[in-house]
């Protein structure tokens, strides 16, 4: 049977179901322009384990755990359900932390980048030039015969261990409700205040997290894909899909009253240009060596992809080091110590391009 979700016309309809979505969830309360923001929610999930402390970032996302077991379920009724791992898991944890040290300081994903133009933030287009230089820089190491190498079959129980994990994190939700006033419920933290407290209705959450889960995985909506293809092979296949998604998002900010236009004064998001850019450099240059998004990552990890599941695990310990260590940004804008980690995390992520390559007998 035909997968419709994959042809143009299905990436268009994913692009704008995600618009759609995203801002109706900051219509039901979760945070401005942040409708749904991948590196945002895997950041607020590693704040209410504890894995960091900051009070305003501490709630277990349910759209991530949506996006995981819904990918999950439909890689199963699809027969695309492939357990694999390892190709050099460490290189892609080191890019799965990098990449959130710069969607940090930046302060948003790929997809949030998106929701933050449609909702009037116009920091958000140095943010997309960011994103675009960085993958740009990472076809470049492609072209040149950049390759992490292949992965290979495993145990169909390996592949079950990430969505598990994304289960039981949903299961002590239930069993470690927010009370009001409290900062901590049995083990989970929550924030009392900032982005972290607001949310929509956790089984609205879910659901749509779950839906977009089933739709990006059959439709394979990446947003760093698109750009890559847009590059290499001139393709807009799936470029098509990002533009549809902002143009929903855009037309439903109007309908809601949710467009606020300027560069000033926008929620959770700083006007020093250069590290909207930069940020999004890092982050651009680690998705495309890793080979996606971090939806992407999430999606694959839920069709039993080890090695995204990796670069997911890299993400969260980089978001607890991110708010450990000061080096996320803020309304006031990037830290000293976030522009050494950048610069760090840049350096490492050119090495990783340069250094790994096929020769040209196709060996390593």
């Amino acid at each position: 049977m035909k997968n419709v979700l994959a042809t143009k016309r299905g990436i268009i309809g994913v692009g704008i179901a995600i618009g759609v979505l995203a801002s109706l969830l900051q219509f039901w309360g979760n945070p401005a322009n942040m409708g749904i923001c991948v590196a945002c929610f895997v950041r607020d999930i590693t704040g209410a384990l504890g894995l960091h402390r900051a009070p305003v970032v501490q709630y277990m996302r349910p759209e991530i755990i949506g996006f995981v077991l819904g990918s999950f379920v439909s890689a199963y009724i699809f027969k695309e359900f492939r357990p694999r791992l390892g190709s050099a898991p460490v290189v892609r944890f080191t890019l799965g932390f990098f990449a959130m040290i710069g969607a940090l300081i930046f302060l948003g994903c790929p997809w949030r980048a998106l929701l933050r133009l449609a909702g009037g933030d116009f920091n958000a287009i140095l943010g997309l030039l960011g994103l675009a230089a960085g993958i740009w820089i990472g076809t470049m190491f492609l072209k040149s015969g950049y390759n992490l190498g292949s992965s290979h079959k495993t145990y169909t129980s390996a592949g079950w261990i990430f969505p598990i994990i994304m289960l039981v994190f949903l299961i002590i939700m239930l069993f470690n409700p927010m009370i009001a006033g409290e900062s901590k419920s049995g083990i989970i933290f929550y924030s009392l205040e900032g982005p972290g407290s607001l949310h929509a209705p956790l089984i609205i959450s879910l659901v749509i997290g779950l839906v977009i889960g089933v739709l990006a995985q059959r439709s394979r909506f990446c947003t760093m894909g698109a750009i890559r293809d847009l590059i290499l092979f001139k393709q807009t296949h799936l470029f098509v899909g990002l533009i549809s998604l902002a143009v929903a998002a855009f037309i439903m900010n109007l309908v809601l009253n949710q467009f606020n236009p300027g560069f000033a004064n926008q929620p959770v998001a700083h006007t020093m240009h250069i590290w909207n850019f930069a940020g999004m450099v890092l982050a651009g240059l680690a998705f495309t060596l890793a080979g996606g998004c971090p939806g992407r990552q999430l999606f694959l990890s839920g069709e039993g992809d080890g090695d995204a599941s990796v670069f997911v695990i890299g993400m969260i310990v980089g978001a607890a080091f991110a708010h450990n260590f000061g080096l996320a940004s803020s309304g006031a804008g990037a830290t000293t110590a976030g522009i050494v980690a950048l610069s760090i995390g840049f350096i490492s992520c050119l090495l990783i391009g340069f250094t790994m390559k096929e020769n040209i007998s196709g060996g390593i």
